[in-house]
């Protein structure tokens, strides 16, 4: 009886298809990364001496498990937060060397003593849900940013977002040297020093 040979399957191709189909995944899938919260550190100072910081210019905000803000020791709405911050830190309760020549608060002298030397402090426990963290830091930011927005255009005639708005435009026609001078006048008097705490 004679053998017969068995067909042969031609698998030259299968090396070059699985090739292109390998391909076809890595450029056709999209792969999700995280961009978190963009936060510059700021630099190492280094100090000789202790800074003592007085207790009426840190302004406390708790954030606890449950999402509830106690700030200052009372309980408060997210709503109230910036109003609350802003008091704080325009309030210009200072004397002497600390003085504040442009704040518009009440002069309360049981409060901040200017913005510079006021600091706020914010302490979340790990429980505190991550949209509530978000919005807490949110509302602290854009008191900041209010008190710019009101000095710049007491300055310059136009607001702090406006002018951070033009310095990232490539195409702006005017000064950027002149409009990063404004810029940094205005961040020298009102200063971002936002504190976090993790319980």
């Amino acid at each position: 009886m004679a053998r017969r040979s068995s067909p042969e399957v031609n698998a030259g191709s299968m090396a070059d298809i699985a090739f292109l189909l390998l391909i076809f995944f890595l450029v056709t899938t999209t792969i999700e990364t995280d961009s978190g919260i963009s936060r510059k550190l700021p630099p190492m100072e280094e100090l000789e001496e202790d800074v003592v910081i007085k207790q009426k210019n840190i302004f406390t905000v708790l954030l606890n498990g449950k999402d509830q803000l106690l700030v200052e020791d009372e309980l408060m709405a997210l709503e109230d937060l910036r109003e609350a911050a802003i008091e704080f830190l325009d309030n210009g309760g200072g004397t002497g060397d600390d003085a504040c020549s442009f704040c518009k608060g009440k002069n309360d002298k049981s409060s901040s003593d200017n913005p510079d030397k006021a600091i706020i402090s914010l302490k979340n426990e790990r429980e505190t849900s991550y949209a509530t963290y978000i919005s807490v830091q949110n509302e602290l930011v854009a008191a900041y940013t209010h008190l710019r927005n009101i000095r710049a255009q007491e300055l310059y005639g136009y607001s702090y977002s406006e002018m951070m708005k033009n310095y990232k435009d490539v195409n702006w026609p005017g000064n950027r040297d002149a409009l990063k001078e404004n810029i940094n006048r205005l961040r020298k008097e009102y200063p971002q020093k936002l504190s976090e705490v993790q319980q």
